[in-house]
Parts: C-alpha cells; structure tokens; sequence
C-alpha cells in the first residue's frame, strides 16, 4: 500500500515554497515491516507539484527523467529500483531515502514496460 503527500512552507509573503512530494510505501499485512519513505524535495533542475502547470503526483528534473505518483507503475517501479538498492522491506523501522536518487532508474524501467 502507498501514501503520498505534498508538503511545503509558506514565506513571509504566503506563497509557497520548499515543495517536497513524499511517498510513503508500507509493507503488507500491517505489521510485517516499517515503512519506506521516499522524498522529492523541490531545488535546482528539479520539480514537484504544487500547482499549474504540472499535475499532482508529478515530480521530475526539468530536462529529464519524470515519474507521476498517483501511477501504480511508478510507485512500482521506484519500489523495484529501492528493493535493488538494498531496502528490506522487513526491517522494523521507517526508512528514509532521497527520491530523487531513485528517479532515472524507476523512469526508465518505466519506459521500457511501455514499448510494444
């Protein structure tokens, strides 16, 4: 199962900013293992939703590689590329990656389960 949710702080003008996208993937049953916390936090090159012109759950960089969260072939995909890197999903505790280390890898495992 997986949540995802955006979060940002206001300035002192109250626009947002330092967007991050955070997708949280939990082991099944309940239980069986702490969760995996993936988070894309806006900075240079990159994006993530918070607004027009992008849609929700998109996060990217802005010349390449992008993923929409709200597609279950993408959190699959990025599930896929953290398990390779070595996450366990038995493990007890939360566990915290940068989303962003795992982007290129998931869009393109992503890709290549497009072609015909």
């Amino acid at each position: 199962m997986w949540t995802m949710r955006h979060s940002h702080r206001r300035d002192h003008d109250g626009r947002a900013v330092d967007c991050c996208q955070i997708l949280t993937l939990s082991p099944q049953p309940a239980g069986s293992g702490g969760p995996l916390r993936v988070v894309f936090a806006g900075g240079p090159g990159r994006y993530v939703p918070g607004g027009a012109p992008f849609g929700s759950g998109d996060v990217g960089f802005t010349q390449g590689a992008d993923l929409n969260l709200h597609e279950p072939g993408a959190v699959r995909a990025l599930l896929d590329v953290a398990l390779a890197r070595g996450w366990q999903p038995g493990e007890r505790r939360l566990v915290e990656v940068d989303g962003w280390t795992l982007l290129e890898a998931a869009a393109a495992a992503r890709a290549g389960e497009r072609r015909p």
